[in-house]
């Protein structure tokens, strides 16, 4: 199952309230202000915090 790419307008870091990104690979949605990557399992984002990776800059950078 994929992700449904519309649910991006809807969507926001349960963290800042800020817009997500889906990241090129999409398997995760990505907060560039808080620097979280949340995952997507079966089709479904994980918005919760405890759950998110933290990136790097670098990686941050790259998804732009």
């Amino acid at each position: 199952m994929s992700f449904d790419k519309k649910l991006l307008e809807v969507l926001a870091c349960p963290v800042c309230k800020g817009k997500l990104v889906l990241n090129h690979d999409d398997q995760s949605l990505i907060c560039r202000f808080d620097r979280l990557a949340y995952p997507i399992r079966d089709g479904i984002p994980v918005l919760i915090e405890s759950k998110a990776t933290t990136l790097s800059v670098d990686e941050v950078d790259a998804t732009r």
